[in-house]
């Protein structure tokens, strides 16, 4: 069993973006500029924006944080969004989730520029992705193909099974996967939900399983056939009286017991979620390119 760990991948793919970035200010052009907003404060959106401006900053990237109260209204927070829009030393825009309830995030998605939408969530994004046409990849799902692509681990031929349909993660992973492109895709996807009969003998049906159901150690060994690849995209806080917070980190997949029958496996932490944040990066650094 090998560790497919983000923390190796992301760094490789920072290094180089570093190196880039480097070549454009040597060469006195503008860097990429990425602006980041932040509604609210939740704890879990709270870390996931400071940690996303760190590494901006670890390679060279700008970065600018917009922080607002939760009471902000959706008109406000809509024209500011247009203002980054118009703003030409910004190349991409990212509003974390999730948003208050009387923000609709739809309207949100909507707004921001398709050409500043680093997240890939604008229906134009999504629907150059199914089409195969150049675009921005949502960053989960591209995070991942680039984790495949670090370890070589091909996919044309290969059963994989993805579990949980949701638009940011599950379906474009399904679609991204099933493409007609050697690098990541020409695999046989079958995408699993909750109505999903006789899961256990699809899943071991599987040369690479994918959770990004949401249920913490969902996937269990008795669904993993031996040499399987397993993705874990969930991070679940599970209260744990042994630690400090009062929670531990478990991902969708029971990893003690699944990790013995893999070939490879994603550690929950220290896989996707690394490689989603690497994955926001390159697409900063696209946009900025554009």
């Amino acid at each position: 069993m090998q560790l497919l760990e983000g923390k190796v991948a992301s760094s490789a793919i920072k290094e180089d973006l570093k190196n880039k970035i480097s070549a454009l200010q040597s060469e006195g052009k503008k860097v990429p500029h990425l602006a980041a907003i932040l509604v609210g404060n939740d704890p879990a959106s709270e870390t996931y924006v400071v940690s996303k401006v760190k590494n901006c900053k670890e390679i060279g990237i700008e970065s600018s944080l917009f922080r607002y109260e939760s009471s902000i209204s959706e008109e406000m927070l809509l024209e500011k969004i247009n203002e980054l829009n118009n703003d030409n030393n910004i190349d991409g825009i990212l509003v974390q989730v999730p948003l208050p309830k009387h923000i609709s995030e739809k309207k949100v998605i909507l707004t921001i520029s398709p050409a500043k939408d680093v997240d890939g969530f604008h229906p134009m994004n999504v629907g150059n992705m199914v089409l195969g046409f150049p675009t921005f990849i949502s960053a989960t799902p591209y995070g991942i193909l680039l984790l495949l692509q670090h370890y070589k681990i091909e996919t044309p031929g290969k059963n994989v099974v993805v579990i949980g349909r949701s638009n940011n993660v599950g379906t474009p992973l399904s679609i991204l996967l099933s493409r007609n492109n050697n690098d990541y895709g020409n695999a046989t996807v079958t995408l699993c939900h909750s109505r999903t009969k006789d899961l256990k003998s699809i899943c071991l049906q599987a040369d690479i399983v994918i959770a990004a159901i949401g249920k913490p150690k969902f996937v269990t060994a008795d669904m993993v056939k031996a040499n399987a690849v397993v993705i874990d995209v969930g991070i679940n806080r599970v209260k744990d009286e042994t630690k400090k917070s009062g929670f531990a980190l478990k991902g969708d997949v029971d990893f003690e017991n699944v990790a013995p029958k893999c070939s490879y496996i994603t550690p929950v932490p220290g896989g996707v979620g690394l490689m989603t944040i690497a994955a926001l990066l390159q697409n900063t650094f696209q946009a900025a390119m554009k």
